[in-house]
């Protein structure tokens, strides 16, 4: 089973020099994405080899940006949010490339252009189901929706946009509770209950 997940960063800074010391003020809330990249990746002693995370960063300056951490590739990466912030620190300084174009940071890692409807077409190219996690949804059950690969779409901690839910129009809205729930908690709930059924 291959798990994919997609954080939306909505303020996320997309180019320029990233603020490690302010990682949730004048970077966007990088913080949060950086979580989720942690909860998708990192397991107490190694990394989920079955797992892609995709981080859309819409706040600018400049074209919006997509990061790719790719757990079956990845090189040195630390499990903590300054680590996985300067990871995207580096992305932001490159020129984004074209919608559709991936250019390889290093090992597992790549940056290209495009927002959340290229990430769907790219997966459902690849057959991955997707899913948006919404708390009004059909509450999430792994043996009905389950699938050989599966895709998550999360938003950050704001709703997504109406351009946003057109672009995910027809996609199949689980829930994980009534409560709405911090991304990073969500993706790791999701591994837990995947996780039983192997």
């Amino acid at each position: 089973m291959t798990r994919h997940f997609a954080i939306i960063g909505h303020r996320a800074q997309s180019s320029g020099k990233l603020n490690l010391n302010d990682l949730s003020g004048a970077s966007g809330r990088i913080d949060v994405l950086a979580r989720a990249v942690n909860s998708a990746l990192f397991l107490s002693h190694g990394i989920r080899k079955d797992t892609e995370v995709i981080i859309h960063l819409l706040g600018g300056p400049g074209p919006v940006r997509r990061i790719c951490f790719e757990g079956e590739k990845i090189r040195s990466v630390h499990p903590d949010e300054r680590a996985i912030s300067g990871h995207i620190g580096k992305a932001l300084k490159i020129p984004v490339t074209p919608i559709g174009q991936h250019q390889e940071i290093h090992s597992g890692l790549w940056h290209s252009g495009g927002g959340i409807e290229q990430t769907i077409s790219e997966w459902e190219k690849k057959d991955t189901k997707v899913y948006v996690l919404d708390a009004e949804g059909t509450p999430f059950n792994p043996k009905i929706h389950y699938s050989n690969s599966m895709g998550f779409i999360l938003s950050d901690d704001k709703p997504f946009t109406e351009n946003e839910n057109m672009a995910m129009d027809g996609i199949e809205r689980i829930s994980l509770g009534e409560k709405w729930l911090q991304g990073h908690s969500c993706i790791a709930i999701i591994h837990h209950q995947l996780d039983s059924m192997m």
